[in-house]
């Protein structure tokens, strides 16, 4: 374990308050004090969080490093830094730009951009089990994992291109050709191998449903929903909703929220409600927006005192000592992690912590 490292001590809670950008765009956000921020280290590219909380109670908070090839393990419950895992390489537990991470039971998969693949590894000891999709993914970012009564669904969106304009920028396929913008695995892990078979290829190619630029997913089965931000701000930031099976619904949302580019995207619930948390990426501030899981209306935003230019987010709702009703973990400006604490965030947004089951 790396020893001295002290996270960032935390500014005291602030009340209620109004954005800069609530002038111009009619808003109201709230401020929520971040519980902790990790140790900065911008030489890594920190890019998405995950949780995990052991069988002792420990509570960790992995994270890819997308420059460095590693994942980077916190104290969930301080920021603390613990130690780092992987290295670069294509051999098991060796990482090439580890971008989109998921944790589920004592698994952790890990979307690698570069090695266009998915890596799969067992807590605690970050023992590689196996990797897939390698001959389908082109560009990979992000995942979500559907636990099913035997093995996983994982949902890994591809954001491939057609190449590179005389800018050097990426350019986006015709929109016949986006049609396998998420793909849907079979998962199984038996005795210390895990396997797993292509099952469907998502993404619609209509004007209104294509998925033009893509990173972040996550799903509701129990209202067979599929939620996949937009990132292609030439043409909008906003939420798309498929199925399951991978069907377009027909209903985006989002649009008139968001500021900047929609990025990560979890669901909290609460019995049988709870809310949609999406982020807007502000180079100057994140903004983290609420809608209710059923009817998608916009429930209320918030920001903290320093977290901006958000990539990927975790919602944690283990209970622990230091965050009793769960904690939304959010990366911070490529450099590092920050915690907020569901119950100083439910507070602001006048939302119930008590749910009935």
């Amino acid at each position: 374990m790396l020893a001295g490292c002290k996270p960032v001590a935390s500014p005291a809670p602030a009340a209620p308050a109004v954005d800069a950008a609530a002038a111009t765009t009619g808003r109201s956000v709230a401020t929520v004090a971040e519980a902790f921020l990790t140790p900065m280290t911008p030489a890594d590219n920190i890019d998405s969080p995950a949780s995990w909380t052991s069988p002792d109670g420990q509570v960790w908070l992995i994270a890819t490093a997308k420059a460095t090839d590693k994942l980077v393990v916190y104290d969930g419950q301080t920021g603390a830094r613990l130690r780092d895992v992987g290295s670069t390489g294509t051999a098991p537990g060796q990482f090439d730009r580890p971008n989109g991470i998921a944790v589920v039971d004592d698994l952790v998969l890990i979307v690698e951009r570069d090695n266009h693949r998915v890596q799969v590894l067992q807590l605690p000891d970050f023992t590689p089990l196996g990797v897939f999709a390698a001959d389908d993914l082109r560009k990979p970012y992000g995942l979500w994992v559907n636990k099913q009564a035997s093995g996983y669904d994982v949902y890994v969106t591809d954001s491939y291109d057609a190449g590179e304009d005389a800018q050097g920028n990426d350019v986006l396929p015709p929109l016949a050709e986006l049609d396998k913008r998420v793909r849907r695995y079979a998962l199984q892990v038996q005795g210390g191998k895990a396997k797993a078979t292509l099952a469907a290829t998502i993404g619609d190619t209509s004007e209104a449903g294509a998925l033009r630029v893509v990173e972040s997913i996550w799903g509701d089965p129990a209202n067979d929903r599929l939620l996949i931000a937009e990132e292609d701000e030439t043409y909008a930031s906003e939420i798309k909703v498929y199925s399951l099976e991978g069907k377009f619904s027909g209903t985006t949302f989002g649009r008139d929220a968001f500021k900047a580019q929609a990025e990560g995207v979890m669901l909290r619930t609460c019995g049988n409600g709870g809310w949609w948390i999406t982020t807007e990426q502000g180079k100057q501030r994140s903004v983290f927006h609420l809608f209710d899981r059923h009817t998608l209306k916009h429930v209320g935003a918030f920001q903290g005192n320093t977290v901006a230019n958000t990539d990927g987010i975790w919602l944690s709702t283990a209970a622990s000592p230091r965050f009793p009703h769960g904690a939304l973990y959010a990366v911070h400006d490529d450099q590092g992690v920050v915690a907020f604490d569901w119950a100083s965030v439910a507070r602001q947004l006048s939302l119930p912590l008590e749910c009935a089951p």
